[in-house]
């Protein structure tokens, strides 16, 4: 699985053809993306598996970047980078939960239920294509969420792989299927949370803390 973080380039609101339909379809990513953070929080602490855990820092980093997009349509690009700033800290401190408990799992932990990855794992996907498919639906020639497809794919990876975590599980009775997925997953948040703060520093250490001229996005 690739970064949980994804470059999101929000165009400025005076280029989109239709801006209240636009902000209407970030709100609804928004919220599906905050949606299956929860389902996938609750799921993956209820099932015992690592690998759910992971992958809802992918929902809620996502979650976050349609919030900073949607927040830089009617504000200074500059609060772009202090957004990311928070982001990153969530991404890193989720990482590190994920991580130490993965840790810890292999003394204390048990065999988590591989049917509840598998079915939310398919739950989470199907969010994924649904967001994707809203935002190519909105695509009209402007530049809004030019990496949404490399970002799409990316957290369909991630969702494939708690399936076969599952998969794994069920064949061979052990835990550690899901335990060395989780910890990639983890490892890749807190790389793409550190890459998304040192960023963001240096954007808000630009003259003019990064303000209107600045239009580049964050890696995510």
């Amino acid at each position: 699985m690739s970064r949980h973080c994804c470059e999101h380039d929000t165009p400025a609101i005076e280029t989109l053809q239709n801006p209240t339909r636009y902000r209407r379809i970030l709100w609804i990513a928004l919220l599906i993306n905050a949606a299956m953070f929860g389902v996938e929080m609750a799921a993956g602490w209820r099932a015992g598996s690592l690998s759910l855990l992971a992958d809802a820092i992918d929902f809620a980093g996502d979650a976050l970047n349609y919030g900073v997009s949607l927040a830089v349509l009617s504000a200074a690009l500059a609060w772009r980078a202090r957004a990311a700033v928070v982001k990153a800290v969530c991404m890193m401190g989720f990482g590190l939960l994920v991580l130490g408990k993965a840790i810890w799992s292999v003394w204390q932990g048990g065999v988590p239920d591989a049917a509840t990855m598998g079915a939310v794992g398919f739950l989470a996907l199907a969010a994924n294509v649904a967001v994707a498919w809203m935002l190519y639906a909105f695509r009209e020639g402007d530049a809004n969420m030019r990496s949404v497809w490399l970002c799409s794919r990316n957290d369909a990876i991630g969702n494939i792989a708690v399936m076969l975590a599952a998969v794994g599980v069920v064949s061979t009775g052990s835990r550690w299927p899901d335990l060395l997925v989780a910890a990639g997953m983890a490892a890749l948040a807190l790389q793409g949370g550190w890459q998304v703060m040192r960023q963001a520093r240096a954007e808000l250490a630009q003259p003019g803390h990064g303000g209107d001229n600045d239009h580049h996005g964050h890696a995510h």
